[in-house]
C-alpha cells in the first residue's frame, strides 16, 4: 500500500478529478451523500471533502481575482444556497467553526454526538450550567416564542439591530449553530440580502428525534465510519483533532469498527511515517 495510490483513492471519492466533476444540483448532492459531509469552500487539513474543489475537479483551487465571475465559486456559491433550502442536506458551522453540508442520514449522528437527548426547550439548562452565552440565550427566547425569522426580525426583537451588536450577534448565532441549536435554512437575496434560522429541531424533527435515541458512542461510530468511508484513510490523531473527541474515545470506537471489519487498523503505508486506518 502506498501513499500515491492513497491518495489517487481519495482524489476520486472526493472529485479532485476533471472527470469527475460536480456539475449540477443532482451531482451536488449525490457528492454530499457519498462523502457524508463536505466543507463549501474551506480547504481542511484533516482530509475533509470541499465541494469547491469537486465543482472545480480538482485539489487546492487558488481563489481568483474575479471571483464574481468565475463559474466554479459561482455554481458552488449556488449549490450552498440551493440543496439546503430544499432540505436535501443540513448547513451550518459543525466543525472547527467551519459551515458543512451534511448529508441527512448521516445528520443524527452529528445530533447525538453534540446534544445527546437534548431538545430545543433544554437551552435554559445549558445557559444555567454556564454552557450559553447570556447572548444566544436571548436568540434563543425570541426563536422559540416565534420561529423561523429572518435576520433583521430576530435582531430586532433581541434589540441588536444597532451597528455594533453585528459582531457579537454573529458570534452568538455561530455559537447556536455549532451547538446545533438554530439553522440557516434559507439566504434571501430580494428585497435585500437576509438569512432566515429556525430552530434545528422544528426544520428537521424526525432526524432529531432519531439523534436523541443515539448512545454517544453509537453516534461516533456512524460519523466516523462514515467519515472514513469517504476520506479512504485517516489516523486516530487526526480523528480526535478533527471531531473534538478525547483519545481514548476514538481508540475504543476504531477498535469496535476494526472488529466488524469496517475499517482495516495498524496499516503501514510506503512513504508516510506510523501506522494508518483504511476503510475496508
Amino acid at each position: 500500500m502506498t501513499a500515491a495510490a492513497l491518495e489517487r483513492l481519495r482524489d476520486r471519492a472526493f472529485r479532485r478529478l476533471p472527470s469527475r466533476r460536480v456539475r449540477s444540483e443532482r451531482a451536488a448532492l449525490g457528492f454530499v451523500e457519498e462523502v457524508g459531509f463536505c466543507s463549501t469552500f474551506y480547504r481542511f487539513p484533516d482530509g475533509v471533502a470541499c465541494l469547491w474543489e469537486a465543482v472545480v475537479g480538482g485539489a487546492n483551487p487558488r481563489w481568483p481575482r474575479r471571483s464574481h465571475h468565475d463559474a466554479g465559486i459561482g455554481l458552488t456559491w449556488e449549490l450552498k444556497d440551493t440543496l439546503p433550502s430544499k432540505k436535501r442536506v443540513y448547513y451550518g458551522k459543525l466543525l472547527k467553526g467551519r459551515p458543512l453540508l451534511v448529508a441527512l442520514e448521516l445528520f443524527p449522528a452529528f445530533y447525538g454526538l453534540i446534544r445527546g437527548r437534548q431538545r430545543a426547550r433544554d437551552y435554559r439548562e445549558e445557559y444555567a450550567a454556564g454552557r450559553m452565552s447570556h447572548t444566544a440565550r436571548r436568540l434563543m427566547d425570541a426563536l422559540v416564542r416565534e420561529h423561523p425569522q429572518y435576520t433583521r426580525g430576530l435582531r430586532a426583537n433581541t434589540f441588536m439591530l444597532e451597528p455594533s451588536k453585528t459582531r457579537e450577534f454573529e458570534r452568538a448565532m455561530a455559537e447556536l449553530q455549532q451547538g446545533l441549536w438554530v439553522v440557516k435554512t434559507e439566504e434571501r437575496y430580494e428585497p435585500t440580502f437576509s438569512y432566515r434560522w429556525d430552530l434545528v429541531e422544528a426544520w428537521l424533527p424526525g432526524a432529531v428525534a432519531e439523534g436523541r435515541r443515539l448512545s454517544r458512542e453509537r453516534a461516533l461510530e456512524r460519523l466516523i465510519e462514515r467519515y472514513t468511508r469517504g476520506a479512504i484513510f485517516s489516523n486516530e490523531r487526526v480523528l480526535a483533532r478533527l471531531f473534538g473527541l478525547r483519545a481514548e474515545e476514538v481508540t475504543r470506537v476504531v477498535g469496535r469498527l476494526v472488529t466488524t471489519g469496517a475499517l482495516r487498523a495498524d496499516c503501514i503505508v510506503d512513504g508516510w511515517p506510523g501506522r494508518w486506518l483504511v476503510h475496508a
